[in-house]
């Protein structure tokens, strides 16, 4: 085995272990666990979730800061609901596991250059999009009926 290939493999691993364990642990316990917490002592919920899904997209690649947002709400959501850190946790656990399994799959970049496979993936994106949005809106409203 040469060198490169260990580095490489070395490489991989530590980012697998980042990305899928240590980045869902500390950006939940950051953003929902301490941020969301302590914001929402001096402003309202609402504003709580966006400006802590706001700093928590900004934390991610610029292609991917809508994406980040949504999905920072929906955690904010989650762990909201559930008054359990854990779940969040777990959930971004699951993403960033799903996003790295495909990403190390997908060895020649076929996946992504594909004209069919970006079609199929963009319409189930904006598919998906739509229906985490009328969630969000229905899981939001109900957080807003609890408060009161």
């Amino acid at each position: 085995m040469s060198s490169e290939y260990i580095n490489n493999s070395l490489f991989v691993f530590y980012g697998v272990i980042t990305t899928v364990f240590i980045s869902p642990i500390s950006e939940e316990l950051i953003f929902r666990g301490v941020l969301l917490n302590r914001l929402n002592l001096i402003i309202p919920l609402d504003f709580s979730i966006v400006i802590t899904s706001i700093l928590f997209a900004l934390l991610h690649s610029f292609g991917s800061i809508t994406a980040a947002f949504i999905f920072a709400v929906c955690m904010a959501v989650l762990y909201l609901r559930t008054d359990n850190i854990l779940v969040p946790i777990f959930a971004h656990f699951l993403n960033n596991l799903i996003a790295e399994i495909i990403v190390i799959a997908d060895v020649g970049n076929m996946l992504f250059t594909n004209n069919v496979v970006m079609l199929i993936m963009s319409v189930l994106a904006i598919i998906s999009t739509f229906l985490i949005l009328i969630l969000i809106k229905k899981q939001w409203n109900i957080l807003n009926i609890n408060k009161l």
